[in-house]
């Protein structure tokens, strides 16, 4: 019986002594305790990615003032083509330019019906001078006292619309809808009075239409649009590719521009259909010889006291526009442009 007390007191006091060993291992040597989980899974990946996001110089807050916006964009010096522009001093005062200012006075006319503030410049297919009337368009209205207007190179996949006002092509669009720049770096302000200017960039190629849908063009139109009286966007022709369509939605109207001569009826209704979501304002007949146009009886019988029809006019990029606008409201082209074009 003392032999079994003996060998229950002796395995006791071994367990005391392992016990004692334990508490003096763990005083020496402590447990770092797990994390919660919502403590490891917040910053570490918050801190990368702000870190990988781009930051751009000339962001600001909301542009309150056109002045404000115009001490933060680019200032390049343009070099307008005399030959495109025609309101530059090597043409004559009715060349081309009272066409425009026609034009100019159409857009104004439909203001009274509905607002009508961002245009929308395409075509059917290429070369039929959009390009050349989104441009002198623009002029037209920069040319009033005080009127400030925005032109937008919306052709991502073949940007022109630097070439005629000798301007850079990048920075551009394409580069701010990938978040690469900030909208002041993109707007250029080259020439004296209210005319800025967006090119297309570089790079836009067959994902145009992703890059104008992901939501950065609603940005932009809508932090600096309210700032100019009209917002002029050339884009590329309807028929090939979607991109007409895209920006269509965020436009209040659409000119189709169709070439005199050129344009096959069949396929500027095709392009009229097209755009049948859109609200297309009116049709603009381009490359019409100024001898069968009013502008020209007006300028020559008129401005110029000229009595003589020259006979021997030609067709330059600068003067081959007439800017009657058709079937404004209509959902067909007429066969013969020439032939039905009407005033609204």
């Amino acid at each position: 019986m003392s032999k079994i007390y003996e060998a229950l007191k002796k395995a006791q006091g071994e367990k005391t002594q392992d016990s004692s060993v334990a508490r003096q291992h763990l005083q020496q040597n402590p447990q770092i305790s797990s994390a919660p989980k919502e403590i490891l899974a917040t910053p570490v990946t918050e801190q990368h990615q702000s870190a990988l996001r781009p930051t751009h110089a000339g962001i600001s807050g909301q542009y309150l003032r056109f002045d404000d916006l115009l001490k933060q964009c680019a200032e390049p010096v343009w070099q307008p083509d005399p030959n495109t522009i025609v309101f530059s001093d090597n043409h004559s005062s009715h060349e081309g330019a009272e066409q425009f200012r026609t034009l100019r006075t159409r857009l104004y006319q439909l203001r009274d019906v509905s607002p009508v503030k961002r245009v929308l410049v395409t075509s059917a297919v290429a070369g039929e001078g959009k390009t050349f009337v989104a441009t002198n368009l623009a002029q037209a209205i920069a040319c009033e006292p005080d009127r400030k207007v925005l032109l937008i190179d919306g052709d991502l996949r073949s940007a022109r619309l630097h070439i005629p006002l000798g301007a850079p092509v990048s920075p551009g669009l394409a580069e701010y809808l990938r978040d690469e720049v900030s909208e002041a770096e993109i707007i250029q302000h080259g020439q004296e009075g209210n005319l800025c200017f967006v090119p297309g960039g570089d790079g836009g190629g067959s994902k145009a239409s992703e890059l104008l849908s992901n939501g950065r063009l609603q940005k932009l139109l809508d932090r600096v649009a309210p700032l100019f009286d009209w917002v002029i966007i050339d884009s590329p022709p309807c028929l090939p590719v979607a991109d007409a369509s895209v920006l269509a939605g965020f436009v209040d109207g659409a000119l189709l521009v169709v070439r005199a001569k050129s344009t096959p009826s069949a396929m500027a209704q095709k392009a009229r259909q097209e755009l049948r979501k859109s609200n297309v304002i009116g049709v603009v007949l381009n490359a019409v010889e100024d001898v069968d146009s009013y502008g020209a009886y007006y300028s020559h019988g008129y401005g110029n006291g000229d009595k003589k029809r020259d006979k021997q006019r030609t067709q330059s990029p600068a003067r081959a526009l007439s800017a009657s606008i058709i079937d404004a409201k209509s959902d067909c082209i007429r066969p013969s442009l020439k032939q039905y074009r009407r005033e609204l």
